[in-house]
């Protein structure tokens, strides 16, 4: 199942909503402004996003491409918009799908399966094999728990390797600090201090530093994102 951020601005149709999408057994957050949106997907990592057009505080087409300096995370747009130069518009912003309004939850549903196993498709097409990762010069083999950079093998610690593999996984996205200590920690809470050092740690293995980063990006209150050398930080 999936974890998905609506972003719904009328309460009806919000509330209608999270309820079909948690019966349906998926982790639903929902928010009802651009900029919420923005911040929960800054903190919170999601599988898909269920973004309304006509929110009060930034147009909706705006809202996606902040979304996409953020993440690559599928969107889909929830649009009373129907013109083909729109959607077409949309489409080329970064949306992976759309649906006009009105629309069943069970159409949405059925949306959401096919974006989300594209994606998925996608994904394990780009590592080939899914224990192979490469970014740059970086390569990790998940299943040899080993990393080598420009033909050297990374002496990394468990943690080090899991934060890096981690990261590699999401190439390209940055990740907040919130998401990291979830999923590479496994803890709902901690100290952001606890990242930021295996993240130094981590820097000095790969020849950088925070001041002078080659794959290791830090966006200032937003997150960290793992990119080949040469890519400019968002």
């Amino acid at each position: 199942m999936a974890r998905v951020l609506v972003v719904e601005d009328d309460q009806f149709v919000r509330s209608a909503l999270i309820r079909h999408l948690t019966e349906a057994s998926h982790t639903v957050r929902s928010v009802g402004t651009a900029l919420e949106a923005l911040r929960e997907v800054a903190q919170v990592g999601f599988d898909l996003v269920v973004l309304d057009l006509g929110l009060p505080d930034l147009d909706g087409t705006e809202a996606l491409k902040m979304l996409r300096g953020l993440t690559d995370v599928p969107v889909i747009i929830a649009t009373a918009r129907d013109e083909e130069a729109e959607i077409v518009r949309l489409l080329n912003a970064g949306a992976d799908d759309y649906l006009v309004k009105p629309f069943s939850v069970e159409h949405l549903s059925a949306r959401m399966t096919a974006v989300l196993r594209r994606v998925r498709s996608t994904a394990q097409d780009d590592t080939g094999d899914e224990g192979a990762l490469r970014v740059g010069g970086l390569a990790i083999d998940t299943l040899r728990r080993q990393a080598v950079l420009d033909g050297t093998e990374l002496d990394l610690t468990r943690r080090e390797f899991d934060l890096l593999a981690f990261l590699a996984r999401r190439s390209g996205v940055v990740v907040s600090r919130k998401e990291l200590l979830a999923e590479v920690w496994q803890q709902s809470y901690g100290d952001d201090q606890t990242i930021d050092v295996h993240l130094s740690w981590l820097r000095r293995k790969l020849g950088e530093t925070a001041a002078r980063p080659r794959y290791l990006h830090t966006l200032r209150g937003v997150g960290v994102k793992l990119e080949p050398p040469g890519e400019p930080p968002l």
